[in-house]
């Protein structure tokens, strides 16, 4: 069987079998089954859910990271391999970032005997909850590793292209909760009541002006409340209403104006309106900041490997690979999927034949690596 058709069929069965954040049970069997296959050695690592492996011998150590865990989506992609599993799929491409850097690792180890040190290979998992990248470094992934890399399939580029940037690429990730409490009152009687409903709507509206008018416009900043919950009947006004949204942005010193200008603006709708809104902050990744020296790196044996590279636009989705990059220098890049529908879309179904490329990049990226340390 061909590299090519190995990868993809690991892919489909890892597609077939998706499993959410903490429960990668039977996808971190599959990856040391594979990997223990291949002769590839694992490393010790107390790890509920997730694999290290290595290859290679040296003091050198350059790393590779894929994310392994799936999202609570329904799939609707009409492809033979759909989801077995119902309410989850890999709406995100983990499946496919893994199974690239299966085939890294497939092709390190045929060249093992003259890597200039160690290539590490982190299957982590919990990405999409933010937590795996903590995990394994509290374990000790990152012990003596001088670069690391890792990737995100990228629906809006064809297959065959490439971008990343240095310095910020993701962005601080930030959930914000508003919890209204007014008075209830029945619907035809709200003098009555404080109107947590009536507050909720305005303060939706209100909060839009803080990206678009406080903010320069030169900063990038995005605030958006994306549930609202309240009330359980049509004749009557509930007494409390909740907010949930999300703040993404680039630079700390905007992360933190927004958040003072919500709670000022929150504090004011709140007297006015006689009510109490408490507001609660969940703090997600931190901006992703790519070492410049590396991106540049990591471009160049890019174009060697046969890709259209691009500058990156700023991102701004969220990814926890920037909790490696605060610690090890290295660089997170994107690579081409062409999927009609974007990422988190139940309807997600990224171009395969981006897979045997991408692994012979990295594989070609880590051995680069060692003569730039």
């Amino acid at each position: 069987m061909s590299l090519a058709s190995q990868l993809i069929d690991w892919r489909r069965e890892l597609h077939q079998h998706p499993e959410l954040s903490l429960q990668e049970v039977a996808t971190t069997a599959r990856i040391r089954d594979w990997l223990h296959a291949a002769d590839v050695t694992l490393l010790p690592f107390n790890l509920k859910t997730g694999v290290v492996a290595e290859i290679g011998q040296g003091e050198d150590v350059i790393a590779l990271r894929a994310d392994i865990d799936a999202l609570p989506i329904e799939e609707s992609a009409d492809v033979p391999f759909r989801s077995l599993t119902p309410g989850v799929m890999h709406a995100c491409g983990h499946d496919v970032h893994t199974s690239v850097m299966l085939g890294a690792a497939l092709l390190l180890k045929q060249q093992e005997t003259t890597l200039p040190g160690r290539v590490r290979i982190l299957f982590q998992p919990a990405e999409e909850s933010f937590g795996g990248a903590k995990t394994l470094i509290r374990a000790g992934a990152l012990q003596n590793v001088a670069a690391i890399f890792g990737m995100h399939n990228e629906p809006g580029l064809p297959v065959g292209e490439f971008a990343t940037r240095g310095g910020a690429f993701y962005a601080n990730v930030d959930r914000l909760v508003l919890r209204i409490t007014g008075k209830g009152a029945h619907a035809a009687r709200p003098h009555e009541g404080k109107d947590a409903i009536l507050l909720a709507s305005q303060l939706v509206t209100v909060l839009q002006s803080v990206a678009s008018r406080e903010v320069n416009t030169l900063d990038s900043v995005v605030l958006s409340v994306t549930r609202i919950q309240g009330g359980n009947t049509w004749n009557v006004l509930p007494e409390s209403v909740e907010l949930e949204g999300t703040l993404r942005t680039h630079r700390a010193e905007v992360q933190q104006q927004v958040k003072s200008r919500v709670s000022d603006i929150v504090a004011g709708f709140a007297h006015a309106f006689g009510a109490q809104i408490d507001v609660i902050w969940h703090a997600g990744p931190t901006a992703l900041v790519n070492d410049a020296h590396w991106a540049d790196i990591a471009t160049k044996v890019a174009r060697q490997s046969g890709y259209t590279t691009h500058h990156a636009d700023l991102h701004m989705g969220g990814e926890d690979f920037a909790v490696y990059l605060q610690n090890t220098p290295g660089a997170f890049v994107s690579i081409g999927s062409a999927s009609e529908y974007g990422l988190h879309h139940p309807g997600f179904n990224p171009d395969e034949r981006l897979i045997e490329p991408a692994a012979h990049y990295f594989a070609h990226l880590a051995k680069t690596a060692f003569a730039h340390l």
